[in-house]
């Protein structure tokens, strides 16, 4: 960048090329530049002699610096070089990292969030303090974590409903997916299942479609609430496969669930870890999941992806910063997170929890939000639901 002025330019060399034989003391303990052998004279700068001869003559003197602030302008360089090489060396990280978990502990997100924190605080080292702040449907943790200085030294475990749904659905979230935040790696894919009561005369997807558009609308299909996961998935399947289910709402996934194993309602597409223990007590039947039709996260189930070729519908959970996180630290814990999700054990322990570890690059991670968000949008468009 080009100096604002020769004075600007005169005085930055002056500080740093003064040597000892260029100087003479004036009697007053300053030190005064030998402007015949200065920089700006041998023609270091663009600035011509004559302007500058003006300007000094009309100093009255020669230009004076002080030995003082000579060396206070040395130290302070030396400091900020220092800090700067300090910082470009030091191993990351240095100290504990906090974790904003936007759950309740033991929800499906803290349990899965707290495995993959555990592995990775092994891999680096370093410890990892989880801090749960739920509320809003999440919005609540994200927004204290986009907040939080991009120093690495506090992540956020990102979830489907917290980063793509609360922005759709509250008026009152602020913050920008997509804009507001570093990506470091998705950890897990969580798949939704389609499952339906035990007395319904289908054994498959495609069984299910034809017998609902078989009774014209009358079959009932529950959910967790308006807006939640199992109400978005169930409405994007009917409005790819082309039938109606009357939605039915239940306060929280599990009654939802549970009303179907009654046949209050006759089927629900649902995250995993919500119905897998009643499927394999025989108490529903499971159709198919949600994951892309090359994916086997339960057994030989079948994708629902099968029979409505490109549909998947999943949740996910994902590592998260504010924004402007430094690239060697997006490399360091990209690295510990992909370690962490090839141990056995953490495997073990997600598919335990209905979850399928999925490692990702931050562009990666950017893409997938980004067809969820679309996803999402069209869901709640064609449920009707309105933002408050």
């Amino acid at each position: 960048m080009a100096p604002s002025s020769p004075h600007h330019v005169g005085f930055f060399h002056l500080s740093i090329r003064l040597h000892k034989g260029d100087n003479q003391h004036d009697g007053n303990g300053q030190v005064t530049e030998n402007l015949s052998e200065s920089p700006i004279r041998r023609g270091a700068f663009r600035c011509p002699s004559n302007q500058f001869n003006q300007e000094m003559n009309m100093q009255g003197e020669s230009s004076r610096i002080s030995r003082r602030g000579l060396l206070a302008a040395s130290s302070s360089a030396a400091v900020l070089l220092t800090s700067h090489a300090f910082a470009q060396t030091t191993p990351y990280p240095q100290r504990p990292i906090r974790l904003i978990v936007p759950n309740a502990p033991g929800s499906s997100v803290d349990t899965i969030g707290r495995i993959v924190a555990n592995e990775i605080a092994s891999s680096l080292n370093q410890a990892f303090v989880v801090d749960n702040r739920a509320g809003a449907a999440g919005a609540l943790g994200i927004q204290v974590g986009r907040l939080a200085a991009p120093d690495g030294y506090t992540l956020i475990l990102a979830s489907s409903s917290a980063i793509t749904v609360a922005p759709l659905l509250q008026k009152a979230v602020s913050y920008q997916p997509l804009s507001d935040f570093d990506f470091v790696s998705l950890l897990a894919l969580l798949p939704n299942i389609l499952v339906c009561n035990v007395d319904l005369p289908v054994r498959s997807t495609a069984e299910l479609i034809a017998y609902a558009k078989s009774r014209g609308g009358s079959t009932n299909m529950a959910s967790a609430g308006i807006g939640s996961a199992s109400h978005l998935a169930g409405v994007a399947l009917q409005a790819a496969a082309g039938f109606k289910s009357l939605h039915v709402p239940y306060k929280g996934g599990s009654q939802g669930v549970a009303s179907v194993v009654s046949g209050e309602t006759d089927w629900v597409l649902t995250p995993a870890p919500a119905a897998l223990a009643l499927v394999s007590a025989g108490r529903l039947r499971l159709l198919g999941h949600s994951m892309a039709p090359t994916a086997q996260p339960i057994g030989d189930t079948p994708s629902i992806g099968k029979t409505i070729p490109g549909f998947e519908f999943s949740g996910w959970i994902g590592l998260m910063a504010p924004k402007g996180l430094p690239l060697k630290v997006t490399e360091t814990l990209q690295r510990s997170v992909s370690t962490a999700l090839q141990q056995p054990s953490l495997r073990r322990a997600f598919e335990t929890n209905g979850a399928v570890s999925t490692a990702s690059t931050a562009q990666e991670f950017r893409s997938y939000l980004t067809r969820d968000i679309e996803q999402n949008r069209k869901a709640i468009q064609v449920a009707g639901i309105q933002a408050e």
